[in-house]
């Protein structure tokens, strides 16, 4: 093949670095404008980087037409090497500066609605407090099942419910027990349920993200468990959402149980069925596995765990 030529002086050690930096974001982000995204910097930038990679390396390193962008097949060897390069580089750094150096950059975090507005504020700010250097991007997702974290430029995210991705490292912060409740109107004047199956005819409400079509409750004491069938009038998968229509007599639904316990002690919902609860969901921390984790993430992840039991233990203990 022919092979780009340039009179060009070549990059330095340094820029070669920051290069590969670029050259590996634009293949995991899939496009160069989401590179310059990820990277905090301007498309030309990243294009001029990109040229400059390939002229210090004699190398075509990607393919690119209008609609279509792909590795070479020295790219893709290039990209290979480049990530084990970038990574052993990091842990280089690392070793250098010793384990407590203060971590800065930008953190990428996915987290639920209720949790990210409410409960995990605490233990944000405690990092930010600690580390002025660290900004963070807080997204709030109710389904945080990316994909690709690395192509998504996500550090970790907190997910709730059972991690099927075995390359993530997941560590189990809690669980978030889900009872099931209504309006007072809801029940038109009828004696509070108290068992599963007197909740089959009531109108419903759907969290879309873990039930949509049925509804399943086991007796805390027993395990007995009983199924119905629903047809939500109201779905979403947003629990403040969910929350809101609830208050607002639309329908019974579940969620949360210290979401709800407030509105609960006010009189604005009750508990249907006491003694009965939905399966519990497991809530974790989920990062990708790698050979080398960024200061900004070793130390957001310690403070979750540090602060787990008193952001989460209520959680687990129902209402």
């Amino acid at each position: 093949m022919t092979k780009p030529t340039s009179h060009e002086p070549a990059a330095s050690s340094g820029d070669r670095i920051e290069l590969m930096q670029t050259f590996v974001r634009i293949v995991e982000a899939g496009s160069l404008s989401a590179a310059a995204e990820q990277l905090g910097t301007t498309q030309p930038t990243v294009s001029r980087r990109l040229q400059a990679l390939e002229r210090s390396l004699g190398l075509r390193l990607l393919q690119r037409t209008t609609h279509h962008m792909g590795l070479t097949q020295d790219g893709e060897r290039c990209y290979e090497r480049a990530r084990e390069l970038l990574a052993s580089w990091a842990s280089f750094e690392a070793e250098l500066r010793g384990a407590g150096d203060a971590p800065e950059g930008t953190l990428r975090v996915i987290v639920p609605h209720a949790f990210g507005q409410a409960r995990l504020i605490e233990p944000l700010a405690e990092y930010l407090e600690r580390w002025p250097r660290i900004t963070v991007e807080w997204m709030l997702h109710d389904d945080s099942s990316i994909q690709d974290y690395i192509a998504a430029g996500i550090d970790c995210a907190i997910q709730v419910g059972e991690i099927a991705d075995p390359g993530l490292v997941a560590i189990r912060l809690g669980e978030v027990h889900r009872i099931a409740v209504a309006a007072p109107s809801v029940l038109a004047g009828r004696p509070l349920p108290v068992d599963a199956g007197e909740l089959a005819n009531l109108p419903w409400l759907a969290l879309r993200t873990y039930y949509r079509t049925e509804v399943s409750l086991s007796h805390i004491g027993s395990g007995k468990r009983r199924r119905f069938p629903i047809t939500p009038r109201f779905s979403t998968d947003n629990l403040y959402a969910l929350r809101s229509a609830m208050l607002r007599g639309i329908g019974a639904g579940i969620a949360s149980a210290w979401m709800l316990a407030d509105d609960i002690a006010r009189g604005d919902l009750v508990h249907l069925a006491p003694e009965w609860q939905a399966q519990p969901l497991p809530i974790s921390l989920v990062y990708p596995y790698a050979r080398f984790y960024p200061a900004r993430l070793r130390r957001f992840v310690e403070i979750v765990r540090a602060n787990a039991p008193a952001i989460f233990g209520d959680v687990t203990a129902g209402a």
